[in-house]
């Protein structure tokens, strides 16, 4: 049923119904030289026989989830449960292999292409006992994932006792540190992540040859560590990237900068292995950094860790490699590879673990006491790839594969001759957050063996003792946004509660209905890095990475309440698997739906593309006729939006715009989330004619000059502008096309390009920004001046300092910071003649981060697109 609404006739009924490690090695080609295969029962299917047995357990996204956009768990064709609940191992499945794909960029390198990784995991799993494959969703372009275990036998039986052994690490955390079965027979899972980013190739092949090695070992020592730990092998992460030798995959997204918002499929199913497996150990392979890159970083550290635990496991993890990779015999003079690299020893900051966007920094949020980033040194892709001979990339290429061989390697040994060090530091985390204990801040005496440490590397943060996140939708905050964000906690592994009645917690009072998250829990540190503020570290380092602001809780567009101290037991909630549906349609009268969440953007969009009238109202809303009641129905179902009645009269009739966007892969993305009908353009394809005809707005932030259009695309481009085409634009791009065209009269500033975080902002209550989050996101923050005449200031930046947690420092010559940009305009809008210009000096569609602040984009185009 509706959150705030039960007593209303027509809710929607559906809502409610629904050294190094010494290897024999195995001579290629030769299927029998380990253990004598044996007959297995092959408990999957074919791959290409049917849906899988069911879905993934645990994953509370519903079938519009964290991305606004149907993405449940991965489609019942392409993902095989990887609990593998009531299944020991082996696993095994046949796989059909792909048509061969002579354009894959992996052959020129000598490498495997994609074409050929199942045939090569056919060929593994008749080896003996030890190899399972189950499939683990698609990628973006429809490639299938292939995770790969290696371990010993284990019986139904056996598989169900680890099973249960892994579940009390996380859930009872204080009674499996004293667990005997635990010390003595828990398998430590250790899980090696290959080719995220796709034409970073080697991983990949370094990987399938540690498999055949290990599946054919005789030796003892091999026989033990199988015995002892159960290996995973993410074979390819972004096939994708790998076929067509790009970073990103099909989508355009780098996914090793997408594990907060998990807005791709590959990032969802890592998110999956992460949830099922519990690594305590991990390793992700890349390339190319000479020499060799093996973390842990520099400071800033992400100060949701505990991080004790982890540099202790990390750092030591990292020596074996280093000496593994020496082990090799490269050297400069001979191959031209440099000695490793370990950023925490050698490098004073600019590689740093603060944000969780990449894989081994999500991971340590489930449990692992160990995560590495791996660059290979010697480059192959890019320039390299186009301009180098064959013979050339291919020695370059076996050398990355021998030195990830190595990483792998050691980081084998490491696990396997720590194992009990590396479970009881894992159970620690869990009882941490559970128990509600204070971090340990990192020390030369509580990290004992690891050289260096100072101030520069202590960072801990105080938790609060819950999250509130209010389900009704009054005041600050969407419901749909609320519930969007408790299905991510919940994909998230985070455990979720709601109030069966009213309550008062931390001197606030609460409805009935509202969602806590106790800050008493195993994973509090995910919970905490997706709804804290962050922090503010400009004065702490100099150079940043990546991202360094990016809350989830001020950005997400529902009201998210950090309650420093209160009793919970006081308040009666019950365990949450999903978020309550709002979808609503009032009984009677004309129909008024908010634009406050991307969801109801794209509600809009659908409905107007059916052609069922709508107009906008003052505050920013559509008002929809009583006869649209039947497609409002259907559209509340399907985005889970609510439309409340209304007696609002006038407004502009609304048209789903139909966008030209020259912007990021991101953008592209949010853009579609929100159902524009949306053609993708640039320089290039203005220059090759383009058709303006069934255009109603551009939308501009990258790839598109004015000044170096063709004379004739110019002249389209300024056509489109003057018969009232509508123009939105973003930063510097949209500002200069602004300027460029002649269109609003304002001085576009730009700050310190190295900038980026959650700021502060004042929205001045029009249509636009009416009802946005009173925070934003920036990358490159920009403002405007020097407005002129009919200029609208639709959002200004905070006064004072407006960064609220991020990296923003002012330039050498001391403009450029948050100072110059406070309480300058941030968003502007206007009418020159006939075309409609938005400017946007924030970043609002940013990799999905600031979903609450996507609507003022879907506005503004709405609006110019008249």
């Amino acid at each position: 049923m509706g959150i705030s609404r039960p007593s209303r006739p027509l809710l929607l009924a559906t809502a409610a119904a629904t050294g190094a490690l010494v290897l024999t090695t195995l001579v290629p080609g030769s299927a029998t030289a380990g253990p004598t295969p044996r007959p297995v029962t092959r408990e999957g299917p074919r791959d290409d026989a049917g849906p899988a047995a069911r879905a993934p357990e645990g994953a509370a996204e519903r079938a519009l989830g964290a991305s606004g956009a149907a993405e449940s768990v991965e489609s019942v064709e392409s993902v095989e449960s990887v609990d593998g609940a009531g299944r020991g191992y082996p696993r095994e499945r046949r796989l059909t292999a792909p048509p061969v794909n002579p354009a894959d960029k992996s052959l020129k390198l000598g490498l495997v292409p994609y074409h050929g990784i199942a045939p090569e995991l056919n060929a593994l799993q008749r080896i003996g006992d030890r190899v399972s494959v189950e499939l683990n969703g698609r990628s973006a372009g429809g490639h299938q994932l292939y995770l790969v275990t290696v371990t010993a036998p284990e019986s139904a039986r056996e598989a169900a006792r680890q099973e249960r052994m892994r579940e009390r690490i996380e859930n009872e955390p204080s009674a499996a540190a004293a667990d005997k079965a635990i010390k003595s027979s828990y398998k430590t899972p250790v899980f090696v992540n290959n080719n995220i980013h796709g034409n970073e190739w080697e991983g990949t092949d370094a990987a399938l040859k540690l498999i055949r090695e290990l599946a054919g070992a005789k030796d003892a020592r091999t026989g033990k560590l199988l015995a002892r730990n159960r290996l995973y092998f993410n074979v390819t992460t972004n096939p994708d990237g790998r076929i067509a030798g790009t970073r990103a995959n099909a989508g355009g997204f780098d996914l090793n900068r997408d594990f907060i918002t998990a807005s791709q499929p590959e990032a969802r199913a890592v998110r999956r292995i992460a949830i099922t497996k519990q690594p305590a150990v991990m390793i992700d392979l890349h390339g190319y950094v000479n020499g060799t890159l093996i973390e842990p970083t520099t400071p800033p550290h992400g100060e949701n860790y505990e991080y004790d635990l982890f540099l202790k496991h990390s750092y030591a993890n990292a020596l074996g490699m280093e000496a593994a990779i020496k082990g090799l015999g490269h050297t400069e003079e001979k191959d031209g590879v440099k000695p490793p690299v370990i950023p925490f020893r050698d490098q004073e900051e600019g590689w740093d673990d603060w944000p969780p966007i990449f894989t081994p920094q999500y991971m340590p949020f489930h449990g692992a006491v160990a995560a590495h980033t791996i660059e290979f040194p010697m480059q192959v892709n890019n320039a390299a790839y186009d301009t180098l001979p064959v013979a050339e990339l291919r020695r370059r290429a076996a050398v990355n594969v021998d030195i990830a061989g190595a990483a792998m390697r050691a980081t084998l040994d490491y696990t396997d001759r720590h194992r009990g060090s590396v479970i009881a530091d894992q159970i620690e985390v869990f009882r941490r957050g559970a128990t509600g204990a204070a971090q340990v801040p990192v020390s030369e005496e509580t990290v004992p063996g690891v050289p260096g440490i100072g101030p520069e590397d202590v960072y801990t943060t105080d938790f609060p003792r819950a999250y509130v996140i209010p389900a009704d939708g009054r005041g600050r905050g969407s419901a749909t946004a609320a519930a969007r964000l408790v299905d991510h906690l919940l994909a998230n592994d985070v455990r979720v509660t709601r109030a069966g009645m009213s309550f008062r917690l931390g001197g606030r009072t609460y409805p009935k209905g509202a969602y806590v998250v106790d800050m008493h829990q195993p994973k509090r540190g995910l919970a905490n890095v997706m709804l804290a503020d962050g922090r503010d570290i400009s004065g702490k380092v100099a150079t940043m990475y990546d991202i360094s602001g990016w809350s989830l809780g001020r950005l997400w567009g529902a009201r998210v309440d950090a309650v420093e101290r209160g009793d919970l037991d006081r308040v009666r909630t019950r365990a949450v698997h999903a978020a309550s549906r709002v979808g609503y349609v009032a009984p009677r009268g004309d129909l008024r739906l908010r634009l406050d969440d991307p969801r109801e953007i794209a509600a809009l969009n659908s409905l107007l593309a059916q052609g069922v009238p709508a107009r906008s109202d003052r505050d920013g809303s559509a008002v929809l006729p009583s006869s649209a009641r039947r497609a409002a129905t259907a559209a509340a179902r399907t985005y889970d939006v609510a439309f409340d009645a209304t007696r609002a009269t006038g407004g502009a009739p609304l048209h789903r715009t139909r966008v030209a966007a020259a912007v990021t892969p991101g953008e592209l993305f949010a853009l579609r989330e929100m159902n524009f009908d949306v053609v993708p353009v640039s320089t290039a394809v203005l220059d090759a004619g383009f058709d303006w005809r069934r255009t109603d707005a551009l939308f501009v932030s990258a790839g598109l000059d004015r000044a170096r259009l063709s004379p004739a695309a110019r002249a389209g481009l300024d056509r489109f502008l003057a018969r009232g085409g509508g123009l939105v634009g973003r930063g510097a791009a949209g500002a200069a096309l602004n300027a460029d065209a002649k269109l609003l009269t304002a001085r576009a500033v730009e700050g310190n390009g190295d900038a980026n975080g959650v700021v502060r902002v004042v929205n001045t209550g029009g249509a636009l920004t009416a009802g946005a989050p009173d925070h934003s996101f920036v990358y490159a923050p920009t403002w405007f001046t020097g407005l002129g005449r009919g200029v609208r200031v639709e959002q200004r930046y905070g006064s004072g300092n407006p960064l609220l947690s991020g990296h923003w420092r002012a330039l050498p010559d001391g403009g450029g910071g948050p100072a110059a940009a406070a309480g300058r305009a941030s968003v502007i809008s206007g009418t020159a003649g006939r075309t409609g210009v938005v400017l946007f000096g924030t970043e609002p569609l940013f990799r999905a981060h600031p979903k609450g602040v996507f609507p003022q984009v879907g506005r503004a185009l709405l609006r110019v697109g008249r």
